[in-house]
């Protein structure tokens, strides 16, 4: 069952790969707000994930974030989810992204739980 109250923390390193120079996001060799916002929405989804039922998943919707200090490649990036509200299938969740202990981004994102097969049947 889906309560409020239940999170997940993701990590990664701040790689070329997920640089703004490299994504396209930006022309500088640090973390691309692209790339955080992703990091906090596999938070989010992992939070819910092990309470779903067979054969349903998640799927972002919406999300609100600030990208609010550069990170270096090399650094150790969190991003923290908590389901904040459950309406239906409706899933509201707080988003924060950490370096080390500086927060580097913080928002909103919201999902809703979809039928796997039902969804990619509709593609």
């Amino acid at each position: 069952m889906l309560e409020s109250g239940l999170k997940h923390q993701s990590v990664m390193v701040v790689t070329e790969g997920n640089t703004a120079n490299f994504i396209g996001s930006g022309d500088m060799e640090v973390l691309a707000t692209p790339a955080m916002v992703a990091l906090m929405e596999n938070a989010a989804m992992m939070a819910v994930a092990l309470h779903l039922e067979e054969g349903e998943t998640t799927v972002g919707s919406m999300i609100s974030t600030t990208h609010l200090k550069p990170s270096k490649i090399g650094r150790s990036i969190s991003a923290i989810a908590e389901l904040t509200e459950v309406e239906g299938r409706k899933l509201m969740f707080k988003i924060t992204a950490y370096d080390g202990d500086v927060v580097i981004g913080e928002g909103e994102h919201i999902r809703y739980v979809v039928n796997r097969e039902k969804f990619l049947a509709k593609l």
